[in-house]
């Protein structure tokens, strides 16, 4: 068992060409081989992200969804990709408040399946934004899975931990184990069943997920464990296209996937911090951190009210990220005491997971994120096809009158986000009006802790101009769960007396050290020096990961 007894030593990593970083140093390697190759950003995104399903099957894989945010070096413009599946169709509140749930669905029950949208994201994405072939972009990856890899320390203990809590024999289960046990450090793990999973999708593109022999064994799978998603609510899936919303912080824009994600969370706190002088309170003080804690608390407030699919309510997106709403909101920060019953606003209209980044030789940049929800989703394991399902739809409400009512055909509320961040274009043409610098892509993974941390690394990068890997090292905090009122975690190396005085000011505190730091996120971050182009990345040290260059 790994304990993390460390003080980080990492130095970050420089470049003027193309950069990757990843939890997993393997899958790091293939989205470089993809970037050698000829492929750009979005090549190596997606090969990356099929061999994190290979070396990571507990965090990620065809059988969870996925987000991106893709920069073009070419427009200067940055677009959103939506790879979030939907809730079967013959999932009704009433069927499951019939079996007697009422205020919420178990975490790993059948019903909390949610149509996987990984596969049509990876193909959206290539075709959009690429230029190979879905066919040498998997390619990677399915190598991989036929000949094994050894398992890194760190992925062995997470493996080992869920593997018993979540992977059951009767659902499959035994596939991602080694004679029913996970595998340990350094032994090599093949996957054969998904290998054969890849290769039907490198030749029969993203349809032979949704249709065909791939389907029936996901719904039979599904079906075996008295869920109820069906083939038609596999072929219907769709990838959607969406605006990305953004804020400026002091002078950067900082950009999120919209709703149904919470990356609005992430943006909201940010307008809250911006009215107050945090350059001039030490980073690491208790004053700081209650303004940031405070901040994220408001924040989660109004995303809980909020953040639903789209499709099914109206998000008033403008007045939430407006600057007066901020200054209205702000106000109810005390700066000495914390108060942890957070009413969510009224603006006016007008997760165990991965993540990767990666910026090419041409200054294209691809964010992007993929999950499974809780380690290993499900635990359900279509058989022969060596991933498991996820269990996303433990994310919807069974309160009618939510926005995030669980219904038919629905999204639910998506932990799952990736980041950018971009400055103005200096001297932008008439016919280039909008256009934006790259000034980092970025990313911090893990359930709930996803906006807090783009938000405490947003600060570490613009507030104390740390760099990537320094910013990614310093020891965070997170608000358990994601709930406003919730007890702050926070993580060994924060001073002592801070902790201390955060707990005088009424926040209920929870020291974290050893192997429960997974719970405060693994990032990456690469950063573009906008004057000389030259990239710098850092990998976070909670993880089994890296950044490298070509």
């Amino acid at each position: 068992m790994q304990t993390f007894e460390f003080s980080s030593q990492r130095s970050p990593v420089y470049t003027r060409g193309g950069m990757v970083g990843a939890s997993q140093p393997l899958a790091v390697a293939t989205g470089l081989e993809l970037l050698r190759k000829g492929g750009n950003a979005a090549d190596a995104a997606v090969a990356a992200a099929a061999a994190l399903n290979v070396c990571e099957p507990f965090s990620t894989g065809l059988g969870g969804d996925c987000f991106a945010l893709f920069y073009s070096a070419q427009t200067g413009r940055i677009s959103a990709m939506n790879g979030s599946g939907r809730a079967p169709g013959a999932l009704t509140l009433e069927r499951v408040r019939s079996e007697g749930f009422s205020a919420g669905l178990p975490p790993r029950h059948p019903y909390t399946v949610t149509v996987p949208g990984a596969c049509a994201g990876w193909s959206d994405l290539i075709e959009r934004h690429g230029k190979l072939s879905l066919r040498e972009v998997l390619q990677p990856a399915i190598q991989l899975a036929e000949e094994g890899f050894p398992v890194a320390p760190l992925t062995a203990d997470n493996w080992a931990d869920l593997a018993q809590e979540a992977l059951k024999p009767e659902l499959g289960g035994q596939e991602l184990t080694i004679e029913g046990r996970a595998p340990r450090a350094g032994e090599v793990f093949r996957n054969p069943g998904l290998a054969e999973a890849l290769t039907r999708i490198a030749e029969g593109g993203k349809q032979a997920f949704y249709t065909g022999e791939l389907a029936r064994l996901i719904v039979q799978a599904v079906r075996a464990a008295e869920g109820c998603l069906d083939e038609s609510d596999l072929a219907a899936h769709q990838t959607t296209w969406e605006t990305p919303i953004h804020t400026s912080y002091r002078g950067v824009n900082i950009w999120e996937c919209p709703p149904n994600g919470q990356g609005l969370a992430a943006l909201l706190a940010l307008n809250l911090l911006e009215g107050f002088d945090l350059p001039d309170l030490p980073p690491l003080s208790p004053e700081r951190l209650h303004l940031q804690i405070e901040a994220m608390r408001l924040a989660f407030a109004d995303a809980h009210a909020f953040v639903a699919d789209p499709a099914y309510s109206s998000i008033p997106l403008e007045g939430l990220l407006s600057k007066d709403y901020a200054s209205h909101r702000r106000s109810l920060i005390d700066p000495n005491r914390t108060s942890l019953q957070h009413p969510h606003g009224a603006p006016q209209a007008a997760s165990d997971t991965v993540y990767l980044s990666v910026v090419d030789g041409q200054g294209n940049a691809c964010s992007f994120i993929n999950s499974l929800y809780m380690g290993f989703g499900t635990g359900i394991v279509p058989a022969g096809c060596g991933f498991a399902l996820q269990n996303r739809g433990h994310n919807f409400s069974l309160d009618p009158d939510s926005p995030n009512a669980l219904a038919p055909g629905k999204r639910p509320y998506h932990t799952i986000i990736p980041a950018m961040a971009t400055l103005p274009a200096s001297k932008p043409l008439p016919e280039d009006e909008g256009a934006e610098q790259l000034f980092a892509c970025f990313g911090v993974m893990g359930g709930f802790m996803q906006p807090q941390g783009h938000m405490q690394v947003t600060c570490a990068l613009i507030d104390d101009r740390l760099d990537p890997q320094s910013a990614l090292d310093r020891p965070r905090f997170c608000i358990l769960d994601g709930r406003s009122g919730g007890s702050v975690a926070l993580e060994e190396g924060l001073p002592v007396q801070a902790m201390s005085q955060l707990a005088e000011m009424g926040h209920p505190i929870v020291p974290v050290s050893g192997s429960r730091r997974f719970v405060f996120g693994r990032g990456q971050i690469i950063q573009r020096d906008p004057h000389s182009g030259v990239l710098c990345g850092g990998s976070d040290p909670r993880a089994d990961g890296c950044v490298m260059t070509l």
